[in-house]
């Protein structure tokens, strides 16, 4: 990848530093974005700002966590700056094996026609939760509960300390729950008995 074309040493060891990360970067982009193109334009963008950066980047001791913090930032800054959110449902965010691995091990063993029928909607009901989630508690729920970030990393992408995390954790999982038992309930009484 040809970075800028400026000072050729300089552009070969910002690219010695940065090319190891780009694949992790790209992916770390769509996550949040939910476009490929968008996704690239992200990480185009914190590349080009962080090119007059070597000098930092070099002083760096782990920069992949440090690149991913940067890359989150430049994300929210575009999401402010547009005014809108990530709109993608959580079905698109998964491959399809780790979806159901991650829906299934949400359900019980015991798969009584209730259970199964409350699974087959759960799916497209935890897409509408998550929209209506600010892009913060998404993205925090996405790296923890869905990718398997650890809470340190978390914390590290998202420059917060640890509880922090945990207690924004809490209360994004809280407000999923809540959209979800909304979700749940039904609209009017038509599925209800009369006595």
């Amino acid at each position: 990848m040809a970075i800028l074309p400026f000072r050729p040493s300089a552009q070969k060891r910002f690219q010695r530093l940065v090319q190891p990360h780009l694949t992790a970067l790209h992916s770390f982009a769509y996550r949040l974005t939910g476009s490929l193109q968008d996704a690239e334009d992200l990480v185009q963008d914190v590349v080009v700002k962080l090119y007059p950066r070597l000098d930092e980047l070099e002083s760096v001791d782990q920069l992949r966590p440090w690149l991913n913090r940067v890359l989150y930032r430049q994300f929210i800054d575009s999401v402010r700056k547009k005014g809108r959110q990530a709109d993608r449902p959580v079905s698109e965010l998964m491959e399809a094996d780790s979806q159901s691995d991650w829906l299934d091990s949400q359900m019980s063993d015991d798969q009584s026609p209730e259970l199964e029928l409350n699974k087959e909607r759960l799916g497209p009901m935890l897409d509408r939760a998550l929209e209506q989630m600010s892009p913060d508690q998404r993205t925090l729920l996405l790296l923890h509960d869905v990718d398997g970030w650890r809470q340190e990393d978390v914390a590290e992408v998202l420059g917060v300390p640890i509880g922090t995390v945990k207690s924004r954790l809490h209360r994004s999982r809280a407000a999923l729950r809540k959209h979800l038992q909304l979700a749940m309930e039904p609209d009017d009484d038509s599925g209800r008995l009369e006595h």
